[in-house]
Formats: structure tokens, sequence, C-alpha cells
């Protein structure tokens, strides 16, 4: 006779494994070396503070990573090892006078990782909220793909106006998105270009420009719906850019936009210097040196 207890036991150990097995895996990604630790460390220093429960993901810029594998280490970072060469080879096809600078497409191999649902964040960041909120927000056919922020100017030229398929479409910062590989797979870049190559260069906003512009030509190209950040999560801000105006903080010390709404992230997107004196900045500077602490007590230990 099979004791009852074991049962029980058993079928909770079922319904465990069943739950684990159900639940999605989600995590955050970014691309980083050594060239810019000044911003990959303190953007290190506010996920731990804030968002350490959902995996985080480092996609090599290249192989200059000195500095960059020890913080994974320190930081509990996975560090990417997918192979990147199919996309490089993209990045080459599509920019062949830019060598250096092409490698920010590896930023779509976050579409790669092992993740049901990816959030995508450039390091000149800080997180001031934990990001697994963000999570579980996608629709497909209604949220395939969530921006922060709009960017009118930085992506397309004039010629876009040829193209229906290109007329009325919503343009973003790459800087952050959240999507699924089951809605945009890496595979719909190659996809496109194969198709598309000759209007995507036609239309494709020039200036040292070269991941944004194509995240958005294969966005707009599927015709995946675009919704912002605030659209999606309840009392959430799409404000996160570094000089942002109307920015007060809560009794937490967390800083919220001029609706009251809750900025999740401050992005110093196309600043020519460190953060020294605006309105997020002091944030900034109080996780770099939280994290120059933690690397010098690494070193002693």
């Amino acid at each position: 006779m099979t004791d009852p207890t074991t049962e029980l036991a058993a079928e909770g150990t079922e319904r465990k494994a069943a739950r684990a097995q159900a639940a999605p895996a989600r995590g955050v990604a970014v691309v980083a070396n050594d060239k810019i630790a000044d911003w990959l460390l303190p953007f290190l220093e506010s996920y731990k503070e804030t968002s350490s429960s959902t995996p985080l993901y480092l996609i090599p810029y290249d192989d200059n990573l000195s500095l960059t594998r020890r913080a994974c280490e320190i930081y509990g970072v996975h560090l990417v090892t997918e192979d990147s060469r199919e996309l490089d080879r993209l990045a080459s096809r599509l920019y062949p006078l830019f060598p250096g600078h092409r490698r920010r497409l590896r930023k779509f191999m976050s579409l790669a990782l092992p993740l049901d649902e990816v959030l995508y964040i450039d390091v000149d960041t800080v997180l001031f909220r934990d990001v697994a909120e963000l999570f579980g927000r996608l629709e497909p056919g209604a949220a395939d793909f969530i921006m922060a922020s709009t960017s009118e100017e930085y992506v397309y030229n004039r010629r876009r106006d040829k193209y229906d398929f290109l007329k009325d479409v919503r343009l973003f910062n790459d800087g952050f998105f959240i999507t699924s590989n089951k809605i945009l797979a890496l595979q719909h870049f190659f996809e496109v270009i194969d198709q598309d190559e000759a209007i995507f260069h036609d239309v494709r906003k020039h200036g040292m420009l070269f991941a944004q512009p194509l995240s958005n030509f294969v966005t707009h190209r599927r015709g995946l719906k675009i919704a912002s950040l605030a659209e999606r999560v309840e009392g959430a801000s799409d404000e996160s850019f570094y000089k942002a105006q109307d920015v007060t903080f809560d009794a937490d010390g967390l800083p919220l936009d001029g609706a009251k709404n809750r900025i999740f992230f401050a992005h110093w997107a196309g600043a020519v210097s460190l953060p020294k004196r605006r309105v997020f900045d002091a944030a900034w500077l109080d996780y770099a040196r939280k994290a120059q602490a933690r690397l010098a007590a690494s070193s002693r230990s």
C-alpha cells in the first residue's frame, strides 16, 4: 500500500515542476566592452540595487573585455557566448565603411537569447525601479514591441514617404525596447534585408546611425504594433532623457515626471561627457562611486 504522505509530496513536486516549466523566461540584455566601463559600472550597480531578480545578459561589443568579464563575475551577469558571426556579416554588408561602429548591431543578439521575453537597454543608463514590473505586457497583434521614447529625427530621411508601409509609423529610440523572439526574431533581420535592402538604404537616415534605422525598418516592414511603456504599464512614464524637465521625486526619492508618473530609468543618449549636474546626475554619480567601491573590495578579497 502506498504511503499517502509520499503521494502528496510527489504531487506537490510535480505541481512545482509544472509551474516552473510554464513560467516564461525573461531577462535584460545590454551590450558593452571595457571602453565604456565608465558607463557600464554605474548601470550594473543600479541593476543590482533595483532589478537583480531578473537575469542580466551582457553581449560583448568586441573582445576588449578584461574589466567587463570581471564586472560580470562580481555582479552575477551572464556573459553571452552565442555566435554573432552571421549578424556581424549583415553589419559588414550594410555598413562596409564603418567596422568599428557597425558592431552596434550586436544589440540584436538579444533576440537570440534563450528567453521568451527580453528587455534590451543601452548601458549609458541607470535604473531607478525594478524592471520586473515591465514584463508580461506584450500582446501579439496589439503590442508586439514596447518602446520608451520616440526618435523622429534619427531614423529615416524624407524618401520614406515613397513607401506605404512607412507612412504613419511610430519611430522609436532603440536604446530601450521589450519584445519576444517569438514575435521579432534575429532571423527576421536577415529575411527583411534579403528582401528589401535597396529600400532600407534609400530611406535610412545617415550621420553615424547604425542600429536604430535598422531596428525601426525591420519592425515597420513586418507590420509590428509598437506601444509605449506608458501605454502598457499603469503609472509608468515614457520619460528617460537625461535633460528631462519638470522632474520631481517621491517620498522614496525616486523620480516622477511632470504628470507624477514613475520614471523607471534615465538615459544619457547623445551625451558627450559623463554626468555632472543635471537632474539625474546625482543618482548616476552615486552608483558610480558604489561600483568603484565594490570593485576595490573585490580586488582585496
